[in-house]
């Protein structure tokens, strides 16, 4: 039953892929010929024409993270494994999918200007400066639950953590092979992939115990944060092709060996579904099945945090139109089919498995621990490979959003100069540095990790960014009389259920932090709405035309 559940949405994604990608295609006017930004504005930094392979790594490395395996397990267990499937496939297919394809395909036409920049040209200075803070803070709540969420995958399994070193160090070395020595492409894959496996059994052998390192406050996991803080802001100030692209491309592979690894488990594993399809419409911790349920599950079916990636850094290295396709929409459908698979490792235990109380990381890696088992793999090394290669996303989406982030404060401020990304990286790091030394409380008073306490607001934030995002494109092409229904059924979905969810969260949590956010982004995002009315309701004229 497991087996004809994963090829349902596998071929669901397949078909989506050859039948409504090219839908979108046309849509859009894909034009092969058409000089894409990273031509027309090379700079050798940031805008460098990349080859699809590598491109699609790193943006599926970036938009991956942690959200498709965390969101779907969450999800799961609070309301049964069947309503979060549907969303996984549904909404990776015809929001997700269209939501993360709409954004490239805007930022490629307008000289590979961010979501916000091109809500400045098509609705009005407000909107763009609205949209631009409403950015930031979502990308510093992704920096405040990512970066703990790394620091806790590291502490408990240490050998994780000398694996991930080892991985950065090989990805710098790949992208000076390729970039300045000049090493065949093929060749430095075949040399440098089998390099990233051996990096896991390495890690096994050489593992950072938390007593090597220093525990500030008494904790290893603070020291922990700070080394990853400062990872940010070296990946952040560095050349694209030196470590962001090598590594993003590289970290693909780890992710496509354990989507194989776990499908080829699944095939001829023979696990049975175990957890209940369905637990209930409310649960007591999250909240009721709608609207929670779509911010829970974020990346993996739709995410706002794509939009800022595919404008932020996908559209300055695009090399060809016809790539938009395979990496705008295709990587959102590996997202979808990681989540599933992620799902999976729910489906697969007894709803009174004391596995399901553990961290997310911890139940993925015991999950993908026994669908590789099946292939031969001990489980202790099946679970470290798992846990590995959410860390390694997650350590992506760190760099990619701090890196985005420094471009937003740089745009907010106008900054200009080669030394204002060191101020502006600095700023986007501040207020996660803040929180690592930070001891909060659940409603009960019991002391909880960041991530946990920030999740709900990071999810809120993430689908409200998704459907803010997709109003602007709707903006865009009913002021270039482009049809947009295919924009407005998702865009309405998005916006309506995350307002729902952040009144809910404002009644639920009160005068704490989380419901002062609420407050906060649920009035940004009234205020965005009433300017795009504003903009509807003028001239069919754009305001500025912008086109690559």
């Amino acid at each position: 039953m497991l087996l004809f559940v994963f090829l349902v949405a596998f071929i669901a994604f397949l078909l989506a892929y050859k039948i409504y990608g090219k839908y979108l295609d046309r849509k859009f006017d894909v034009n092969c010929e058409r000089p894409t930004p990273s031509h027309t504005d090379y700079d050798g930094v940031d805008r460098v024409p990349t080859r699809a392979p590598v491109l699609l790594g790193h943006h599926f490395s970036s938009i991956a993270g942690a959200g498709p395996v965390v969101g779907p397990i969450i999800a799961g267990i609070a309301f049964g494994w069947l309503p979060a499937l549907l969303w996984i496939i549904l909404g990776s297919i015809f929001i997700g999918g269209v939501h993360d394809y709409s954004s490239l395909m805007a930022s490629i036409r307008h000289k590979a200007k961010s979501i916000g920049e091109i809500a400045r040209i098509y609705m009005t200075p407000l909107s763009y400066k609205l949209f631009l803070i409403f950015i930031w803070l979502a990308l510093v709540y992704i920096l405040i639950v990512f970066v703990d969420l790394t620091a806790e995958g590291f502490t408990s399994s240490p050998a994780v953590g000398s694996s991930s070193v080892f991985f950065v160090f090989l990805a710098v070395v790949f992208g000076l092979s390729i970039n300045r020595w000049r090493l065949n492409f093929r060749l430095a894959t075949f040399i440098f992939v089998p390099l990233v496996f051996t990096g896991i059994y390495l890690g096994h052998l050489f593992p950072i115990e938390n007593s090597y390192l220093p525990a500030i406050m008494g904790e290893t996991k603070r020291t922990w944060n700070i080394i990853l803080l400062v990872y940010c802001f070296a990946a952040s100030i560095f050349p694209v092709w030196i470590l962001l692209q090598p590594r993003d491309y590289l970290s693909s592979f780890l992710l496509y060996a354990s989507i194989l690894g776990a499908f080829i488990g699944i095939l001829i594993g023979g696990f049975e579904i175990r957890y209940p399809m369905f637990t209930s419409w409310a649960n007591i911790d999250r909240g009721t099945l709608f609207p929670i349920l779509f911010i829970t599950i974020a990346c993996g079916a739709c995410s706002g945090f794509h939009s800022i990636v595919a404008s932020g850094t996908t559209s300055k290295q695009l090399n060809n139109e016809c790539d938009a396709r395979p990496i705008g929409y295709g990587a959102m459908l590996i997202e979808g089919l990681v989540a599933v698979i992620a799902l999976f490792t729910v489906v697969m235990v007894f709803s009174s498995n004391e596995i399901l109380k553990s961290n997310p990381l911890e139940i993925y890696g015991n999950g993908l621990g026994s669908f590789l088992e099946v292939l031969g793999l001990p489980h202790a090394l099946g679970k470290s490979f798992g846990i590995l290669a959410v860390s390694t996303f997650l350590l992506t989406t760190l760099d990619t959003s701090t890196r985005v982030g420094r471009y937003i404060f740089e745009e907010f401020f106008n900054m200009k100069g080669g030394n204002t990304r060191y101020l502006a990286t600095g700023a986007t790091l501040l207020l996660p540095f803040a929180f690592n030394f930070m001891v909060l409380h659940d409603g009960s008073g019991n002391v909880i990790p960041a991530w946990q306490a920030i999740w709900p607001v990071f999810g809120a934030t993430n689908q409200l960014l998704a459907g803010l995002a997709l109003l602007v494109v709707f903006v865009w092409l009913r002021k270039s009389n482009k049809n947009t229904f295919f924009i407005l059924i998702p865009m309405f979905f998005m916006l309506s259920m995350t307002l729902w969810a952040l009144v809910q969260l404002i009644y639920q949590s009160g005068l704490t932090i989380i419901g002062f956010i609420s407050f906060v982004l649920l009035c940004l995002s009234v205020m965005l709405m009433i300017e795009a009315g504003r903009t509807l309701m003028k001239s069919n004229k754009p305001l500025e035309k912008i086109s690559a």
